[in-house]
């Protein structure tokens, strides 16, 4: 496999974007990325989306944005993997490189989930849970994560407030991002008072409903060392893993086994530990999904992501900065995109791109996209090469 690296980056602001269509948001961030490559056209296009059969009544997204974008004759795809479409998408393009079947290939994620009404989106999110066993029982998507977090506090003597630190960094990052939905600012009271959702997740333990594209343009390494003016951020290592899609099928529902999987094996690609992660794109979702996500990438102990929350040290400043530019609680969870906006935010960071959310002298970024309530996990390793 041939040492790959991404050298061009574009995303759309996340929010309602009533004016603009499914092909529009693509086509914008797509330009974006490639303007910021100075390419012209990638030879393989990978689009990551789950909704657009559900919500847009739209499928062949790889015809539908190639085309729009003045690339006829290409290779494009769309890809599905439930809300880790972006990353599947950025690890197809990844290995498509990797493999030698192309030079520039270009990973898209795009969704759009505000033109309906607020029970189609939440009716379509339920298909990446079981819909024999879970979906078709009544369980939403929020209802099926509210079950995890009941446990977790029964288990671990949490109460609700405990997790305010994972939304209040969130939005305090967020607050910086000008492509963020949610830019204010909130504070452990306010997430405490918030309008319940389905008990004990409140409106502040979860991300929104929006729009939002991005993209990222992956070349040989060798490449990228020869043609782009941005220090050269490789892709150290892209892993994935599956568990059940039911929580009842899982061996303790409070370990995200497909997310320990594919992080411990993406650690052994890169030839690091967890020590050695300067920043962390986590799926936040929701709280519940941050506390796991932490446990499970081995940068808290079993019961312990909570507690590590409130030790103050997720923060820009802190040991293990999570959710940089906002992460999906703040910046926005189009589901389809979300895991490519994970990758070009890691990007920035590592090329000191980040303005006020810089961390400083970062070198190894984890970036991890969860699929369902943790069914098919996509783990990605960026390091800034030079």
């Amino acid at each position: 496999m041939r040492d790959v690296a991404i050298i061009g980056i574009g995303q759309t602001p996340v929010g309602e974007h009533w004016e603009l269509s499914l092909r529009d948001l693509g086509y914008r961030a797509l330009r974006s990325a490639l303007e910021d490559a100075c390419v012209e056209a990638p030879q393989m296009l990978f689009v990551g989306n789950m909704l657009s059969g559900a919500l847009s009544h739209q499928e062949n997204l790889g015809a539908l944005i190639g085309d729009y974008a003045g690339h006829r004759g290409i290779e494009s795809f769309k890809v599905e993997a439930a809300c880790a479409s972006g990353a599947a998408a950025v690890r197809m393009a990844s290995l498509a490189v990797g493999g030698g079947a192309c030079d520039v290939a270009v990973a898209l994620g795009v969704e759009k989930m505000t033109d309906g009404r607020g029970d189609e989106a939440t009716a379509a999110l339920a298909m990446a849970a079981d819909a024999d066993y879970e979906s078709s029982q009544g369980l939403s998507f929020v209802a099926i994560n509210a079950l995890l977090m009941q446990r977790y506090m029964h288990e671990f003597g949490y109460r609700h407030v405990d997790f305010a630190p994972f939304a209040v960094t969130a939005h305090l990052n967020a607050s910086t991002n000008a492509n963020a939905m949610f830019r204010s600012r909130i504070t452990a009271e306010q997430f405490e008072a918030s309008r319940p959702v389905a008990s004990p997740i409140n409106l502040l333990d979860a991300s929104g409903i929006c729009d939002g594209a991005a993209a990222v343009v992956i070349v040989p390494a060798d490449l990228a060392r020869s043609t782009s003016p941005y220090p050269l951020v490789r892709i150290a290592a892209s892993s994935s893993a599956i568990d059940s899609v039911a929580l009842h099928d899982r061996r303790d529902p409070l370990v995200l086994q497909a997310a320990a999987d594919s992080a411990w094996r993406a650690y052994s690609h890169a030839g690091i530990g967890p020590e050695d992660i300067d920043f962390f794109e986590l799926h936040d979702a929701f709280t519940i999904m941050a506390a796991l996500s932490l446990e499970a990438c081995g940068l808290a102990p079993h019961g312990r992501g909570v507690a590590l929350a409130n030790e103050g040290v997720l923060g820009r400043q802190g040991r293990i900065p999570i959710s940089t530019l906002g992460g999906l609680k703040a910046r926005g969870h189009p589901v389809g995109a979300t895991g490519v906006y994970q990758i070009v935010e890691t990007v920035q960071q590592l090329r000191g791109a980040a303005g006020e959310n810089q961390i400083p002298g970062a070198r190894f970024g984890l970036a991890q996209n969860i699929g369902g309530s943790g069914a098919n996990v996509i783990t990605h390793i960026l390091e800034r090469a030079s």
